[in-house]
């Protein structure tokens, strides 16, 4: 599961980050009865996609530091899940940052690891760390995974175009270390790349195509072209921002290893976390703030799901 869960901050003063909007008093007027609710959401919202099991496997995109993630695993209800997780120390001005849950009993990280991007190639703003992430699963394969936040499109698409195909050239750069480097390699990018599937950053730079029907297995595969309506909905209009991406290898059928089909994927939209749209129609995420209003929502993104079966 990959999920942007929307500011996800304590209600603390981090000296070193430009948090002070989410702290109690603050022009949001943050506090600790709105952090808690909002930890019971996204408790609700994994544990919505259950069907015979909780995710093996989650991604939260802005996350504020190791402490908030604590309050989750371990005092929020999903506690009971028993998820252990890592976050990337990012140097990104607000504080946010990425996370990794993951259960134990399913995935064993083998290796953990973080890229930082350059800030003079993205307009000295410092942003978002790649986590990597190399572990075990039950079927003993080894995954590689890279969780991905790309720069926003604050300032114009146009403007910020240039930072993202940067960060995915970084990225693609490791993607195809691994591939030399494996014997057979099973990779998953995930993440919010503010970037829709034919943006050049994923397009032409990571070149993730859609699934046809012979199967490359040194290619990369972007399982959620064409998946409806999207995953967040800006000025009337579904886009998808949040993306799962495999090589050709999680793709093909062997006996006793892990696949999985981009008929296996999709957009998460259970009816609690939408709302009518009265301005543009249709419904749109529910979000925990509307502007500067606060709404008690969830997000302003629906979370992706990928089934993996052997």
């Amino acid at each position: 599961m990959e999920y942007n869960v929307e500011n996800l901050f304590d209600v603390f003063h981090d000296s070193l980050k430009s948090d002070l909007e989410f702290l109690p008093g603050s022009v949001r007027n943050w506090t600790k009865h709105r952090f808690w609710n909002k930890l019971i959401h996204i408790s609700q919202v994994i544990s919505s996609t259950a069907v015979d099991q909780l995710p093996d496997a989650i991604m939260l995109c802005e996350v504020e530091n190791d402490s908030v993630l604590r309050y989750l695993t371990r005092r929020s209800p999903l506690r009971i899940a028993g998820y252990d997780y890592y976050i990337t120390n990012s140097p990104d001005e607000r504080g946010i940052d990425i996370a990794f849950l993951y259960q134990k009993a399913t995935f064993k990280p083998l290796h953990f690891n973080e890229f930082e991007i350059d800030r003079n190639r993205i307009g000295n703003k410092p942003t978002r760390n790649i986590l990597y992430i190399e572990g075990l699963t039950q079927t003993r394969d080894t995954l590689d995974l890279f969780l991905c936040h790309f720069p926003s499109r604050a300032g114009g698409q146009r403007v910020t175009d240039s930072y993202r195909r940067y960060v995915a050239q970084v990225l693609k750069n490791q993607v195809d270390s691994i591939m030399i480097h494996r014997n057979y390699p099973r990779i998953i990018i995930t993440g919010d790349f503010n970037d829709f599937p034919d943006n050049a950053s994923l397009k032409t730079i990571l070149k993730a195509s859609k699934v046809e029907a012979v199967v490359n297995p040194s290619s990369l595969y972007n399982l959620m072209i064409e998946k409806k309506p999207g995953t967040y909905k800006y000025k009337g209009k579904w886009n998808t921002l949040d993306q799962f991406i495999v090589n050709g290898n999680l793709l093909i059928q062997q006996d006793g290893h892990l696949y999985t089909s981009s008929n296996w994927v999709y957009i998460h939209q259970p009816s609690f976390i939408l709302e009518d749209d009265y301005e543009f129609g249709g419904q749109k995420p529910f979000r925990t703030y509307n502007g500067m209003r606060y709404q008690g929502g969830y997000s302003d993104h629906l979370p992706i799901v990928a089934d993996f079966h052997w």
